[in-house]
């Protein structure tokens, strides 16, 4: 290695590459010049060139994160230690959990580590971030009784709330504690706590504290009894709201739950002009990014363009199925466009003649609609099994509004007014109305919106 000093030169600087002829003769080298100490000096560094081969082996160097902080009397085991204690699973899981990190550091990887010790590829990754989100629960202090629940097999219920920040993991791992949550409740829980915010404006969002767990868990199922009320299964709207009573925690929680339950109405339903006890709500539900991935029962439905007016309709498959031991769907016959949907309840309890029609925008449903986007594309699902209109309060698909209007090719109208011209059949009873993904929920329909 050669050092050259050069001071207050005009000269550039030459560096030796195997693309530039070098400046110096490698069998002639100076020794070194003394360093000046004038504050403008500048100080250059020649190294030899290396090989092309060698340096694109130093300038590739592949992340590898940083293993978590092993625990003291594992830090000084070599890797066949290492592996014997995951092996054998010698200790508590947290506290060997961080060794998988460690040899992922050492090159190891998922299926070698399998392989050599037995824990599928799920269980590492499961161990490794349970282990982290117990570290963020030490971090904040949780009561040690609570964090000591979770030393036997807690790994699993620790690896649902991972999502959560570390505010909500403390607040959330002692109420699940607390009521013996197994995994699947718990991962409800934490879907629970991340969904509140989204849901502002929703009927009764105020009423629960989204800081308590209990609270979130029981929006969720009060939100779950408002379509259970809509699809007419009042055993189901019943037991979700006995679930929320169950789950909630703040005063103002209970109650309106157990208002809903009295079927009592908010001071906000009774200054409404015209109020109805026994009218019908069409749920309206905004889709969420992810959230077919997440379901457990979806629903496939064909899709009509409403411009198309009654033609598609009336043509759209009846009926599809899963069949096979891979639940392959099979339509009766062929379609050209279909949307598959969470299995929400109204969804769910379509048997036949389920159809989404696709509106590009919200104008052809009825009533204000003010406190969201008009112009947003939405789409309608109906029940072409039930033509026929019966309640003034539902809402059906007709063909122009019932009213000889051709704005648009489909249109929802109350049955009401279709009695008042005449009409006693649609094209099918709306069940449920679906506004696309987005990031923001403010602008989310409330119910005084389809008066």
């Amino acid at each position: 290695m050669l050092s050259l000093t050069m001071i207050n030169t005009a000269k550039p600087l030459s560096l030796s590459t195997p693309f530039l002829p070098s400046l110096l003769n490698p069998h002639k080298l100076l020794p070194p010049l003394p360093r000046s100490k004038h504050p403008n000096s500048v100080v250059a560094l020649i190294i030899p060139p290396k090989s092309s081969a060698a340096q694109q082996q130093q300038l590739y160097q592949p992340f590898r994160p940083p293993p978590s902080p092993l625990p003291p009397q594992y830090r000084n085991l070599d890797t066949n230690g290492r592996l014997e204690i995951l092996s054998n699973r010698l200790g508590p899981w947290f506290e060997y959990a961080p060794l998988i990190s460690a040899l992922f550091q050492e090159g190891f990887t998922p299926p070698t580590l399998e392989e050599i010790t037995g824990i599928s590829g799920v269980e590492q990754n499961r161990l490794v971030v349970a282990a982290q989100v117990r570290e963020s629960l030490v971090q904040s202090e949780i009561d040690p009784d609570i964090l000591s629940f979770f030393d036997t097999g807690g790994a699993e219920l620790l690896y649902e709330i991972r999502l959560l920040s570390a505010s909500q993991r403390a607040s959330a791992a002692k109420y699940l504690v607390l009521n013996k949550f197994d995994a699947r409740m718990t991962l409800e829980l934490a879907r629970a706590i991340k969904d509140k915010p989204r849901r502002k404006g929703e009927k009764g969002w105020e009423s629960f504290d989204g800081d308590l767990p209990g609270d979130c868990l029981a929006f969720m199922y009060f939100r779950q009894a408002q379509e259970h009320r809509t699809a007419s299964s009042p055993e189901l709207w019943r037991s979700a709201l006995e679930r929320a009573l169950q789950a909630v925690e703040s005063e103002n929680g209970r109650e309106r739950v157990l208002e809903e339950l009295e079927g009592e109405k908010d001071g906000e339903d009774k200054d409404k002009e015209g109020a109805a006890a026994d009218r019908v709500v069409v749920p309206v539900v905004r889709m969420q990014t992810g959230e077919v991935a997440e379901s457990s029962v979806v629903a496939v439905l064909p899709v009509c363009r409403a411009e198309e007016r009654e033609v598609e309709v009336e043509e759209a498959p009846w009926e599809c199925a899963g069949v096979g031991d891979f639940g392959v769907v099979e339509a009766e016959k062929g379609w050209g466009r279909w949307v598959v949907l969470p299995g929400w309840e109204p969804v769910a309890g379509l048997k036949r003649g389920g159809v989404a029609v696709a509106f590009k925008n919200a104008r052809v449903l009825p009533g204000r609609a003010k406190k969201w986007n008009r112009e947003e594309a939405i789409l309608v699902v109906a029940d072409r099994g039930r033509k026929e209109v019966v309640t003034d309060d539902n809402f059906y698909l007709v063909v122009g509004g019932g009213n000889g209007s051709v704005e648009e090719g489909l249109k929802v109208e109350r049955g009401l007014e279709l009695k008042e011209i005449g009409v006693k059949e649609s094209l099918g009873t709306v069940v449920l109305v679906v506004r696309p993904p987005r990031e923001e929920y403010d602008d989310q329909l409330s119910d005084e919106d389809w008066e």
